[in-house]
């Protein structure tokens, strides 16, 4: 058996910077941009960046005539202005399933369209418990809550003269913490935490100096928290696609934060049965802690490219993410565990 070395300070300190760096769907220049610099220090790549503003890697197998592809999504979570109110705060609306109750008393950025940035943070309208008798029974949406800005504005002509207006981006902080039992918890482990592991995956693949059977194309996706992030780009030949994604949970569900997930069904529907038996194999031949979980209310890059057409066999897999689209935590067991299994993938 190949022995391979998965870095896993390196894997968190990826994780860790790549959090870091805002990336809601639509604005994820810089988050590509960190990735492409990362993924480009391991050598032994063929980089692309496609015009949707992702990032397509080959990295050369021995044959090329059925290669592989690994998918993870870099875009996350968010918010945009939608209207700023009388009193200069503003009224926002959600970039995918973001949980308002989730995000509430969040700190966040609104990056003006010049460039500019403004505090705040997302607070519920009217949110003093002395002054509101409602406040536990609110329901938490659009119309209750609103960004209230760090700066002296208390009209409307106000905040736009700070430059802030409709169709703003608004980034929520991480929030990362990393604690001695092995925990990390942060906003966007979806899918940062996927991204990081294909990172460690490949770099140990590349300071073992092993070569894969088959090319293998490794795609950071741009727009999944949207559902098309994953549906382009891919070569015809493209033989099978492995979505690197979280594993999702909570009551009722089999997967843990110290295990590799395997989906075994999601929202979308079954993943290929071959694919789904590959992995749970890889995982029993290299030791490797897994936990097979279907999910109901999720669906991945590899469900967009079968929807937009895509032929390749499809499974997904990441690490097991808990309270999934709010304050997310998860193991270093877990992200160890799946970079681990993707290496294994890329080889077998």
């Amino acid at each position: 058996m190949t022995d391979l070395k998965l870095d896993l300070p390196a894997l968190t300190e990826f994780l860790s910077e790549l959090l870091l760096i805002p990336s809601p769907t639509g604005y994820t220049p810089e988050a590509v941009d960190y990735c492409e610099h990362r993924f480009a220090q391991l050598g032994g790549l063929e980089i692309t960046r496609p015009r949707k503003g992702g990032l397509m890697m080959r990295l050369k197998g021995a044959a090329s005539d059925t290669p592989i592809g690994l998918t993870a999504h870099v875009d996350t979570l968010g918010l945009m202005v939608r209207d700023i109110k009388s009193d200069g705060r503003l009224l926002v609306e959600r970039i995918g399933g973001l949980s308002w109750n989730g995000a509430e008393n969040e700190n966040v950025t609104v990056r003006t369209f010049d460039g500019r940035t403004v505090r705040g943070t997302l607070i519920l309208t009217n949110p003093s418990t002395h002054v509101n008798r409602d406040i536990g029974t609110t329901e938490r949406n659009e119309r209750s809550m609103e960004i209230r800005l760090d700066a002296k504005t208390t009209s409307r002509a106000q905040t736009e003269a700070l430059g802030v207006g409709v169709g703003d981006f608004v980034f929520l902080d991480p929030r990362i913490e990393q604690t001695e039992t092995g925990f990390i918890k942060a906003r966007f482990l979806d899918d940062k935490a996927g991204v990081a592991a294909m990172w460690a995956a490949l770099k140990a693949i590349r300071e073992a100096g092993l070569t894969p059977p088959q090319d293998v194309y490794l795609h950071v996706s741009n727009y999944e928290e949207v559902g098309h992030g994953g549906a382009a780009d891919w070569p015809p030949s493209l033989a099978e696609l492995l979505s690197v994604d979280m594993g999702a949970l909570g009551a009722g569900q089999n997967g843990d934060e110290f295990s590799v997930s395997i989906c075994a069904k999601d929202g979308s529907g079954p993943y290929h049965h071959e694919m789904v038996a590959k992995l749970r194999n890889l995982c029993q031949q290299h030791d490797i802690p897994h936990k097979v979980d279907l999910y109901l209310f999720y669906s991945s890059d590899g469900s967009a490219y079968w929807r937009a057409g895509g032929a390749a066999k499809v499974g997904l897999a990441g690490p097991g993410i808990a309270a999934s689209h709010s304050y997310e935590r998860t193991h270093t067991d877990s992200l160890l565990h799946s970079a681990h299994l993707l290496a294994r993938y890329m080889l077998a």
